[in-house]
């Protein structure tokens, strides 16, 4: 390929820019952009958010640590919710490139997106936030339960979105038992609980992917979730979202607060 090819030789337009990584997305584009050609998931209006702002008591004004935008759907909804700021950290460069296009398109003001590994983040970093908002990443760590210790340190508001492990609902389903090898006891600061490994697999061949940093990664069950929250201090909790027979897993969304 010639480095000529790599320069635009039309008018500038939000779809020249979207096809950078065309193939790629995840997230279809909000209105009046949705007519763009993107992916198809409606992370931009996701009614997961404007749910865990409600039970938050709101993101207006506040200070917000996103960590995995993915593709900034969500941080999108967090600035139209009004935060005052959101640190949101992607280990994934591509997955960093496209929130920064996103940025662009829908001219973001309050967001400052930095590219690495939010555990390393986490465990040197001293600043306080008022929200941490965790969707789609618990799943894909290796140490799940260091991940929510670590939040708790930062944050007394919480809102996860995950996939969690139930023996009975993933050995019915053929396209996900075979991804599950082994499980093994655990312990961090401690908190005793069982890590079921999961195989990405072919899922790793797709340019697109947005999973953890290894070829695996480490699912709890729901009951070990919650135990971890309240175990670092996060009590209050609620529940909703509830989808055990989720294609990819079963799945729930909570808040929990201190």
């Amino acid at each position: 390929m010639s480095i000529l090819e790599q320069y635009i030789k039309s008018v500038p337009n939000p779809q020249t820019i979207l096809d950078i990584f065309k193939g790629e997305w995840s997230s279809k584009l909000p209105a009046p952009l949705a007519d763009l050609k993107a992916g198809s998931i409606p992370l931009f209006e996701d009614p997961r958010i404007d749910w865990a702002a409600a039970q938050l008591g709101g993101v207006k004004g506040k200070t917000v640590l996103e960590l995995g935008p993915l593709e900034a759907g969500h941080t999108y909804m967090l600035e139209r919710l009004g935060a005052a700021s959101i640190l949101s950290i992607e280990a994934n460069t591509r997955a960093y490139l496209k929130c920064l296009i996103i940025k662009e398109i829908l001219e973001l003001k309050n967001t400052r997106f930095i590219c690495g590994d939010f555990i390393q983040y986490l465990q040197n970093s001293q600043t306080k936030f008022d929200v941490c908002i965790a969707s789609g990443v618990l799943y894909h760590m290796q140490n799940p339960a260091e991940l929510i210790g670590l939040i708790a340190k930062f944050t007394d508001k919480i809102f996860i979105w995950t996939h969690y492990y139930d023996k009975r609902i993933i050995s019915a389903n053929p396209n996900l038992f075979h991804k599950f090898l082994d499980s093994s006891p655990a312990s961090y600061a401690g908190f005793q609980h069982t890590l079921y490994r999961q195989e990405y697999k072919k899922a790793l061949e797709w340019s697109g992917f947005c999973g953890g940093n290894a070829n695996n990664s480490h699912w709890m069950s729901r009951d070990d979730i919650l135990a971890c929250l309240k175990y670092f201090g996060l009590k209050d909790i609620e529940i909703s979202f509830d989808a055990p027979d989720h294609p990819n897993g079963p799945s729930f969304a909570l808040t929990a607060v201190r």
